[in-house]
Order: structure tokens, then sequence, then C-alpha cells
């Protein structure tokens, strides 16, 4: 049950999506239940629910977004969660938020998903010239400026971000331009599988200056390439990073400097602790974990508990 002619990221194909498409599918599929991965959910169902609520940004940090995906995502959404059979977050964070911010009195079920295992099979092989690799969509609350900041003082460093676009692209290009860093600043936009794991494996680090994560994949997944990483304190990143990752506060311009710079000073030193954590980040996030307890959830909705 696909529709690969459909483009999630328009916001009236996501509706169609959500609301016609999927309850429709699943009211054919023969299923006993529903698992609405995505975020959002079919006000209209036949089948018992189960969605996976991933953060709470919509209600949190994304306020300069258009009023009606606010309300949709966020507004409507919150009310539908609180009629879904079961409810999943990805993080204690995001366990948290949506506590604090649902009004579900029911706690949601604390299900981390997993990181694909190629990310634990790259064979890392770094490039002599320092670049850091910052994944995710180019959006305000990534705060990819800090990482162009961070290039402007650091003279050799290249920043690559691989994700979508959004209007705060312009942003980061213009502070790029401000700073004389335009031409070490590569926004690739989406790539390929072959592309992404080819720039885990030469990497120098991974940079993940986010305000807001529900979970953080890319901490997760730069943990289970044996990528050294340096990540924003706060949200879900502190606890997906744990003890593996350098936290930095995400609005502390010289705390990011610093912290590259260290990193960049003892590069075999970076490389070592990332591949002595990488075996336990690979467990931790693997998919088996993730969908042993995922059955577990599907079982209580299923005995009606």
């Amino acid at each position: 049950m696909q529709a690969p002619w459909l483009d999630p990221w328009r916001f009236d194909r996501r509706v169609l999506w959500d609301q016609v498409l999927l309850p429709l599918f699943a009211a054919r599929s023969g299923a006993a239940l529903l698992h609405a991965t995505a975020g959002t959910l079919p006000l209209a169902r036949s089948l018992p629910t189960v969605v996976t609520v991933h953060d709470l940004a919509w209600l949190r940090v994304q306020g300069h977004t258009r009023p009606y995906a606010r309300w949709y995502f966020g507004t409507l959404m919150r009310s539908a969660y609180r009629r879904a059979r079961a409810v999943v977050v990805d993080s204690h964070f995001s366990a948290q938020e949506y506590a604090e911010l649902s009004g579900d009195p029911r706690p949601p079920a604390v299900v981390a998903p997993g990181v694909d295992a190629r990310f634990g099979a790259i064979e890392r092989r770094p490039e002599g010239a320092p670049f850091a690799l910052v994944a995710g969509t180019v959006e305000r609350r990534k705060n990819l400026v800090r990482a162009v900041d961070v290039a402007a003082a650091v003279p050799d460093l290249r920043i690559v971000s691989i994700g979508p676009p959004t209007a705060y692209r312009d942003e980061v290009v213009a502070r790029a331009r401000a700073l004389g860093v335009e031409d070490r600043i590569e926004l690739r936009g989406y790539v390929g599988r072959a592309a992404i794991d080819d720039l885990y494996a030469r990497a120098t680090l991974a940079l993940v200056p986010s305000r807001y994560e529900g979970f953080g994949y890319a901490v997760a997944e730069a943990l289970c390439a044996g990528l050294p990483a340096i990540a924003a304190r706060g949200s879900s990143l502190t606890e997906v990073a744990g003890h593996d990752a350098t936290l930095v506060d995400p609005d502390d311009a010289d705390g990011w400097i610093d912290a590259v710079r260290a990193l960049l000073a003892d590069r075999d030193a970076a490389e070592r602790r990332a591949r002595e954590a990488r075996a336990a980040a690979c467990a931790r996030f693997s998919w088996s974990r993730s969908s042993l307890a995922m059955r577990a959830v599907y079982a209580r909705v299923l005995a009606g508990q």
C-alpha cells in the first residue's frame, strides 16, 4: 500500500494521505491494528490505532510557520492523539513534552527508533582536509547558523549540510556570505544513500546544533557510524548522546568553536573514542530492540489494555 506519486512535503497531499488514503488502505488491508508512524493519524478510523509522536515541535517551537500547518500538525493532532488507543514517543524527553502539552493523562510508551544497520557497517576513512557533516532538514530549530559561525572561526573547516531545505536556507546563506565563508558551506539538500554513507565515512565530525529534537537521529547515526560528534545540550540530544558525544549549549558560539578546535587538535583521540562507543550505540539503536518494544505495545492494544 504505497502512493509514490504523493509528495508528503506538500501540505495538501499530506492531508490527503492522512485523512483519505491511509484510512481507506487500512480498512481494506485486513489488518487488526493501524500504526500511524509519521506523527499524524486519521480522524476517522475503523481499526484500533497506535500513533508515534516523534516530537511536539508544532506546539513548542514552530511559531514562525504557517498558521494552517500549526493548526493541523499541532492543535488538531494533539486532540487526535488523545483518542488513539496507544501513544508511542521516541525518547524520555518527548514523553515529558507529551505529558506537558498534550492534555492526555495517559503516559506514552517510550520506544527509541532504530538506526539502519548499514551505519554500523560503514568503514571510516576520514579525509585529511577536515569537514563537518550536518544532517537534517535545514530549518530554524536545527540552528545551522551555529555551524556557519564555527566555520568562520576555524579557517580550514568545511561544513556539509544534507537534508531538505526550507526558507531558513536563505538565512544560512546570508550568514555565510556576511562572514565570508560561503565557499566553505555546502547545502546539498537531499542526497542518496550511497552519498550519505560516503559522507559519514569521510567526515571528520558530525555537528548537531539543533535547539529541539524529539529523538536526534543525526546523533544516533553518527554514533553508530563511529563518527565523532558534537551536539547541542538539551531536548532529546542529551539523552541520545549519553557520554559518547561532546555537548555544548546551542547558543554558546564560543563553546562550539572551542569544542571543534579541541576535536581537531587531536583527531586520532576523537576517532578512538568514537570507535570505542560504536558497538554499544549500534546495540542501543538496533531495529530488533525497537521492534520488540513495539510488539509489546501492539499486544497490549490488541488485548484491550
